[in-house]
């Protein structure tokens, strides 16, 4: 016999689902219940039929002389869709534990759907033995990883990370760190350092999956806003192009340890909540406190926090950003917790504890290895401070039953002093942190560096092609998770809120912030999607609105017949009416349409086509063939696709800035040739072009990748650049000295010289007209060798003279 409170309570929720009558049936039983020790099938308002399924879900007991409801309290708890154990379980979380298969299941559809998302790019990516990074970035974290992997003696080699070079050191010393450990776990050789690079970043999104699966759940009390919120994060289009396959970089670190950092931070406030709505107001506030403090679990949740606050702030150049909505969070949950009843001091040690821990693992990394810059020590202990003073003053309040809202008011004043105490005090980690906001908010030319708010799409549509049409759903249940936040106690949609208008804010300052919105936004969509689809009378109402006064009213029989609510022990269940499931389907592709759309389109941009990934081959190889070593074959390109061309061509990929700074100005200008000394003073060894207009016709674009450097009507043939690579997309250079011919002639005469040069199956001619000087000899250097033509003679450059600027005599 079925007896546990729990699952008498799923076996009440699943038949209420499952029969369009089935709350009715189940009320009508209550009540009879009510009034009879044991009754009969001919008491109460159902057949002998429905009788009999609720014995055999154990939701009836069969006794003498009739039946009797098992629990009537989980029963009731079934209907109304709370726990059946006062919301803790046995292991003293107050979230189940219970396997629930269905959820399971859904759980890994959803990131097998994720997974699919992540990889749009795989044949562009893993060709052959090569793994080819999308975009230009990934290149300067291959660089590093292979670096490391060079300069290390294997995996035990601890001390590597304690004495990074520099340029890992002081901005993300531990995301260059971790990628040279997997490296190493993996074997430590190029095959392990190109798995890492291809698939780290889809692993880590596959881990923040589930830790966004886990926060929807806790925060919405709905497994099924936890499904909805990774499917709306798989398809969000930013999110999927900075974590696609081949995407190593920081930012797969941050979003990771941004998740955790807020699922720790939901965690340790849903659980007070919980506790406190158990115990209602009888106790003033004091046993849920202290039930919450003397969990384990909130110590390991403060722990996991201190923990991805630390690692945070060595992951990445900006990570001070992270603790900013953090601070914000501690800030107005004090005045939350003074004005429910609860000591702000207590309530709060476990987030100011795991603020410390934080603290104290940032500073030490930062003191014993070397790690970043000091601002990642000084700062993180402002925020403590601040935190612990926010609670002292809060519990203040909380004692002397004062109004709240002006101890938010004296916040905002202490963040005022805490600023200009950094400013006055610690004048060096403020010039630091001010040069690094330049570096991170106002560098230019990048297209993540416009607002998703772009004025080029009319404002609106930006943020649909970033992050989808899910997104104007989100920002209404922004606006409704601050409502609630603030009139009732609900710190756990407090932190969601805090952390969605951050990141917003900073997206509509500069799109590279979109990523980190995408973690809060996915919650707040995949809890909108749900509740539009309850409007539609197709689902039940989500488990947030289900707690207010009308949440009642609002499901009715119709709606529970469909698919199950997905509470904290509620099972997924599949509708089976056809009509429903085309409204179900139809709806979602409605709101997730556009990002089937803009995310494919999106991660397309980002990876490099066939012919740039040739034309770096080709480049290698023939850097090979002529013996060319580092900085010689160093390549000019433009500065997106940069660091691609010199990670395969000589491994050198960690700074673009010589090809920013360089190739706009080269590729407009008219004498190409004119370019040779700096080039040959700079080590620059090739130049590559990409196929797009806008250049006048004697720019070096349109000279070397139109005309392949043979001239036109209005330019002259080059001297220096030796087509290797020919197609629409790309065209390389070698940058060569050339070899110089002289021909004897007459004073005066013009000589014709001309070759057939084939290159990547393309044949054209290169022709030079040259006129005798006044000794009787024409000078003329070419960039090919060959056989060439001299009027009715031949002459053969070998390839040794292109490359070494050799003079060749034809008698």
């Amino acid at each position: 016999m079925v007896d546990e409170p729990t699952t008498i309570a799923d076996a009440t929720a699943t038949f209420c689902e499952e029969y369009k009558d089935g709350e009715q049936s189940i009320e009508s039983v209550l009540a009879v219940d009510a009034e009879y020790d044991a009754w009969t099938v001919d008491d109460v308002s159902v057949d002998a039929e429905t009788v009999g399924e609720l014995v055999s879900r154990g939701i009836v007991t069969a006794v003498d002389g009739g039946y009797r409801i098992s629990s009537r309290t989980a029963v009731r708890d079934g209907v109304d869709g709370s726990d059946a154990d006062g919301g803790e379980s046995a292991s003293g979380l107050p979230f189940t534990t219970t396997f629930d298969l269905r959820a399971a299941g859904a759980l890994a559809g959803a990131l097998a759907f994720l997974f699919g998302m992540r990889i749009l790019n795989y044949e562009e990516v893993m060709r052959g033995d090569h793994v080819v990074s999308p975009a230009n970035d990934p290149y300067h974290y291959r660089y590093w990883m292979e670096e490391l992997l060079a300069e290390s003696d294997g995996i035990t080699d601890i001390g590597i990370v304690a004495n990074l070079p520099p340029g890992a050191a002081e901005r993300r010393p531990l995301t260059h760190s971790v990628h040279w450990f997997l490296a190493e776990l993996l074997g430590g050789d190029q095959w392990a350092a190109d798995q890492v690079a291809a698939w780290l970043p889809v692993v880590a999104t596959l881990a923040l999956g589930v830790v966004v699966y886990w926060l929807a759940v806790v925060v919405a009390d709905d497994v099924r806003v936890g499904i909805a919120s990774v499917i709306l994060f798989a398809l969000t289009p930013a999110h999927a192009v900075y974590t696609g396959i081949g995407f190593l970089e920081h930012r797969l670190h941050q979003y990771v340890w941004l998740g955790v950092t807020m699922l720790a931070l939901a965690w340790l406030a849903v659980d007070l909540q919980r506790r406190r709505r158990a115990a209602g107001s009888s106790d003033g506030g004091f046993e849920p406190v202290r039930g919450h403090l003397l969990s384990p679990w909130t110590w390991i949740a403060s722990v996991a926090l201190g923990a991805s606050i630390a690692f945070s702030m060595h992951a990445w150049g900006g990570s001070v950003l992270m603790l900013v909505p953090l601070a914000a969070y501690a800030g107005l949950k004090a005045p939350l917790d003074a004005r429910a009843g609860l000591s702000p001091l207590l309530a709060n040690a476990p987030v100011v504890a795991g603020l410390a821990l934080g603290w104290g693992i940032a500073t030490a990394l930062h003191l014993r290895l070397g790690w970043h810059e000091s601002f990642v020590a000084v700062v993180p202990v402002l925020v403590v401070v601040g935190a612990l003073v926010v609670a002292v003053f809060g519990e203040l309040w909380y004692r002397l039953e004062w109004p709240t809202a002006p101890l938010v008011g004296l916040e905002v004043a202490l963040v005022g002093v805490g600023i200009w105490a950094l400013r006055a005090y610690r004048s060096a980690e403020w010039n630091r942190l001010t040069e690094r906001a330049d570096a991170l908010f106002f560098r230019e030319g990048a297209t993540e560096s416009g607002s998703i708010f772009a004025a080029d799409n009319a404002y609106v549509f930006e943020p649909m092609m970033q992050l989808g049409f899910d997104f104007y759903l989100a920002i209404l249940t922004l606006g409704w998770a601050w409502w609630v936040a603030s009139r009732r106690y609900e710190p756990g949609w407090l932190v969601i809120a805090v952390y969605a208008l951050f990141w917003l804010g900073l997206a509509a300052f500069q799109g590279r912030f979109a990523g980190q919105l995408t973690i809060p936004l996915s919650v707040l969509g995949g809890l909108a999607l749900l509740t539009l689809l309850a409007r539609a009378g197709l689902v039940r109402v989500p488990g947030p609105f289900r707690h207010s006064s009308d949440s009642r009213r609002a499901e009715t029989a119709t709606n529970r017949g469909t698919v199950a609510d997905g509470g904290r022990r509620r099972s997924i269940l599949v509708p089976t009416d056809l009509r429903t499931i085309v409204a179900l389907v139809g709806i979602v592709l409605l709101i997730c349409g556009t990002s089937l759309v803009f995310a494919p389109a999106l991660t397309a941009q980002t990876a490099h086509g066939d012919a740039q990934f040739e034309a770096a081959t080709t480049i290698a190889e023939h850097a090979g063939e002529t013996e060319r070593e580092y900085p010689e074959t160093y390549v000019l390109s433009n500065w997106g696709d940069n660091r691609m061309y010199n990670y395969f061509v000589n491994g050198e990929s960690e700074t673009y800035s010589y090809a920013s700074q360089t190739f706009g100005e080269f590729q407009t200008d008219d004498d190409p040739d004119g370019w040779y000394e700096r080039f040959d003073e700079d080590d620059v060894g090739y130049v590559v072009m990409t196929g797009s207009s806008g250049y006048h016709e004697e720019s070096s674009h349109v000279q070397l990748h139109n005309y392949l450097g043979t001239g036109s009507a209005e330019t002259e043939p080059l001297e220096h650049y030796r087509t290797i690579y020919v197609s629409s997309e790309a065209t390389a250079f070698a940058v060569v000295p050339g070899a110089t011919i002289t021909v004897p002639g007459e004073p005066g005469e013009t000589v014709a010289l001309e070759t057939e040069v084939t290159v990547t199956g393309v044949t054209f001619p290169y022709e030079r007209d040259v006129t005798v000087d006044e000794n009787g000899t024409a000078t003329v250097t070419v960039p090919y060798p060959g056989e060439y033509t001299v009027g009715d003679r031949e002459v053969d450059v070998p390839p040794e003279a292109v490359e070494d600027g050799e003079s060749i005599a034809l008698e």
